[in-house]
């Protein structure tokens, strides 16, 4: 296995830059290339132990940073900090890199934005695993996303840093008590400054345009978009997001839907866990 990339950036037609790194496929090629996309306020570095184990399988993978995380340009309008407009960056993504058909792999709002592709242009699917989310979204778990992303004040240092990661996430991952395990999370969340502090590594604008108590749309529509889609749904065993209640309702409308829980986990896997990847596998062996 390789954790080779290349990094590349896409200019969008509105202007800010998709910072993207490209794993080439490891041997053969064995099927459509994989495309990886992140949660609300993450960015690559959140597939970097995932994506070479997929490009050890014989696919290229390409993981995407939507505008406003990582190294993407921040967006000057952030309205537009919307899902919509990533679906249509990565559609235009998808046109200049020349990829005709792709498995998608979304987290959280990366699962959103695969449903949302699905809806438009399900020719272009050749399978997809949502992370985490569905149609219908927990009031409670999105309570505890706003709350957790809420402080955005610097960090003097690693330790900090890592202290402040595992203080918001430790009941996602209540089992990971090794030092190492957070000072990687903080790595793959964090960025230092010019002045040795830290700062999360997203434009903090993003949290802001969540404001509001208006109810979210009608996503159901979305979701049955994958009807014909090879697809695989990966729940953390106790994640506040997507309810069990929801998963039995998406196997009632997509009876082929296949489904996974990964125990003693919240939102979100990171997919590397021997249930989740066990799956993903599984599924990319089954498609081409």
């Amino acid at each position: 296995m390789t954790d080779s990339f290349a990094d590349h950036f896409h200019a969008t037609p509105d202007g800010p830059r998709l910072h993207y790194r490209d794993y080439p496929a490891v041997g053969d090629s064995t099927g459509a290339p994989v495309v990886c996309l992140h949660g609300l306020t993450r960015n690559v570095k959140d597939f970097e132990d995932l994506a070479p184990m997929i490009a050890a399988l014989g696919r290229r993978v390409i993981v995407v940073s939507m505008r406003g995380r990582g190294r993407s340009d921040y967006d000057p309008q952030p309205e537009r900090y919307q899902p919509l407009t990533y679906a249509i960056d990565l559609t235009g993504m998808l046109d200049a890199l020349a990829l005709e058909k792709v498995v998608f792999i979304g987290t959280s709002m990366g699962g959103l934005i695969t449903m949302i592709l699905a809806s438009t242009m399900p020719e272009r699917f050749a399978g997809a695993v949502i992370n985490d989310i569905g149609p219908e979204i927990s009031q409670a778990g999105l309570d505890r996303i706003m709350s957790n992303v809420s402080s955005r004040d610097p960090a003097a240092g690693w330790d900090e840093a890592a202290q402040r990661t595992k203080d918001a996430n430790l009941a996602t991952f209540p089992t990971r008590t090794d030092d190492a395990y957070w000072d990687n999370f903080a790595r793959k969340t964090w960025i230092e400054m010019d002045d040795g502090r830290l700062r999360l590594d997203y434009d903090g604008a993003i949290i802001d345009q969540m404001g509001g108590n208006e109810p979210l749309p009608d996503l159901w529509p979305f979701f049955n978009a994958l009807k014909d889609i090879p697809t695989l749904i990966i729940r953390g065993g106790i994640t506040d997001l997507l309810t069990t209640e929801t998963v039995a309702k998406m196997r009632a409308a997509k009876p082929d839907l296949l489904t996974v829980n990964v125990p003693d986990v919240g939102h979100a896997p990171f997919l590397t866990e021997p249930e989740a990847w066990a799956e993903i596998e599984a599924l990319l062996k089954r498609v081409d």
